[in-house]
């Protein structure tokens, strides 16, 4: 597994000489909130131990080289030509940022570039925002050596202006909120709107729970495909409504939203708004009653992605129900949908147990093999080296 040092050795070895510092950034589970984010949400994710390592030195002239571990050949861009149509493919989150940067009024006049070196221990396209791992590390790396001095919240807008503008996809920032704001031990309710991150106690090692991960290995692309049209219905639906976004409305909306909507429109703009509601509610349970509380807000927010905003797959379904069987306190799909995740909320001697059924489950099934793992609330994105 990569880790400081090992990042920092691959980089000597192939720069010959140490990096100036090695920063490291989360990745995330999200523990309820869907497709609220760009929705002017709630969002209550956590950032989990597995990172994205990035190892950097500064260069004297005004290209950025960047390698990843898995992809050992270098991408270089200058600075003078960072834009969408100048990147494409991995390198993207990369120069994304510095281009974001400049966008957002960093002057890129007169600076030079660097050298990085990337590892990670995020899964790829498992909905565990691998992406936002690579663009919080960067930031926060480029954020500290220029002398920036930006602000971790000006740092979740380059980073998502990077993921949106440069990379194509059209996904909210609670990925990289979480990357940036994450507390060891906590989840992080966001309120999208109101520009909020505030730190929630989950209490899972008080009650000897663990979270589970199911990774099904059903990849997704968030710059193509369904997840653009569920925004686009999402905002079709708040415009028929003669609302700003879906955060306008209320569950007491719903029965009027029936009327005016079409079915598909209808079931996209019910996701949204019941989701908003156990977000809210979940961060209250788990407040005041503890985390064994939560478990069924969790199986309703499946339910209400698989057949309402219909972004599940029948691998993420499998996961939830077997898990579920096996005694789970809770499970759902995590992510953007049509692959990726499944989380479940378990007692800390069935990690074992509730992992094996899901596998032989999807063995029978005649499903890719998934993998899973248990992840811990952790810290946010910092300096390691």
């Amino acid at each position: 597994m990569p880790s400081p040092e090992s990042t920092a050795a691959a980089f000597a070895d192939v720069h010959g000489a140490r990096p100036v510092g090695v920063w490291s950034a989360p990745g995330r589970v999200n523990l309820i909130g869907e497709h609220t984010d760009y929705n002017d949400g709630l969002v209550f994710p956590f950032a989990i131990e597995r990172r994205t390592w990035a190892a950097v030195s500064p260069r004297q002239d005004r290209i950025v080289s960047v390698r990843s571990g898995a992809m050992p050949d270098a991408a270089e861009a200058s600075l003078d030509a960072l834009g969408p149509e100048h990147v494409d493919g991995w390198s993207a989150y990369v120069f994304g940022v510095l281009w974001a940067m400049g966008e957002r009024g960093v002057d890129l006049t007169g600076r030079t570039g660097f050298d990085i070196l990337l590892t990670s221990d995020v899964p790829l396209g498992a909905g565990l925002s691998s992406s936002a791992a690579i663009e919080c590390a960067v930031a926060q790396a480029v954020n500290d050596l220029w002398e920036l001095g930006l602000s971790r919240r000006e740092l979740i807008y380059i980073c998502q202006l990077a993921e949106n503008g440069a990379v194509g996809a059209p996904t909210g920032n609670m990925d990289q909120t979480a990357s940036l704001m994450g507390v060891a031990g906590h989840g992080v309710l966001i309120d999208v709107r109101a520009e909020t991150a505030d730190p929630v106690a989950l209490h899972f090692g008080d009650e000897d729970l663990e979270l589970l991960v199911i990774d099904t290995r059903v990849h997704h692309e968030h710059a193509t495909g369904g997840y653009g049209e569920r925004r686009r219905s999402c905002e079709d639906g708040a415009s028929a409504m003669g609302v700003g976004s879906l955060r306008d409305l209320t569950e007491g909306d719903l029965p009027r939203a029936a009327e005016v909507l079409d079915d598909v429109t209808f079931r996209r703009v019910k996701h949204v708004v019941t989701e908003n509601a156990r977000v809210a509610r979940t961060a209250e349970v788990v407040a005041k009653d503890g985390p064994r509380a939560i478990g069924d807000l969790l199986v309703a927010s499946h339910a209400s992605m698989r057949d309402d905003f219909e972004i599940s797959v029948p691998e993420l379904d499998l996961a939830v129900e077997t898990a579920l069987a096996k005694g789970a306190i809770g499970a759902r799909m995590t992510g953007g949908g049509f692959g990726g995740a499944a989380i479940a909320l378990i007692d800390a001697n069935r990690a074992e147990e509730v992992g094996h059924a899901v596998e032989q489950a999807f063995a029978d099934a005649g499903f890719t093999a998934p993998i899973v793992f248990v992840v811990n609330p952790s810290d946010g994105a910092h300096r390691d080296l």
